[in-house]
């Protein structure tokens, strides 16, 4: 299916291009986000009208994420876990909760926006975490487990 991108999405293109994907990537998941239209002939002329607008709010979004990013860079987040005399926690830090702690201090995070490559945290310690405010936006911070008893 030939779709219209409306925003940069990772490994398919940025805004504007017109690339073709698999009709249920499509259907089931870029149209819906509005992330992309089909690529009627009626679509591209329209996005062709709306182009500057869309464009100008494309940069507010990664002004905005950038923003965002100095101020998060750098910070450290302590949570508190149950940990054995080992230091292994009983659970882990998952991204759910990462999110809700700069909730809690005042910053706006989705869980989704939370990157853990490792995956969860299971262990006492600092922890870098990078969080994606936007595809070409991100923001480094450190997580501190504490155990406690």
């Amino acid at each position: 299916m030939q779709i219209i991108l409306m925003e940069k999405v990772v490994n398919l293109g940025t805004l504007g291009d017109v690339v073709k994907v698999k009709n249920g990537y499509a259907r089931n998941f870029l149209i819906p986000q509005g992330k992309a239209k089909r690529a009627t002939e009626a679509n591209v002329a329209d996005f062709a009208v709306r182009r500057v607008a869309l464009e100008a709010a494309e940069h507010a979004k990664v002004a905005e994420a950038q923003a965002r990013a100095e101020k998060l860079n750098g910070l450290t987040v302590q949570i508190s876990q149950k940990a054995g005399v080992d230091g292994k926690l009983f659970g882990s830090v998952t991204n759910g909760d990462i999110a809700a702690a700069l909730v809690a201090l005042g910053f706006a995070v989705d869980k989704a926006q939370v990157r853990m490559p490792l995956g969860h945290i299971k262990m006492i310690g600092d922890h870098p975490i990078t969080l994606g405010l936007h595809t070409d936006v991100v923001a480094n911070i450190t997580v501190s487990v504490l155990g406690e008893h």
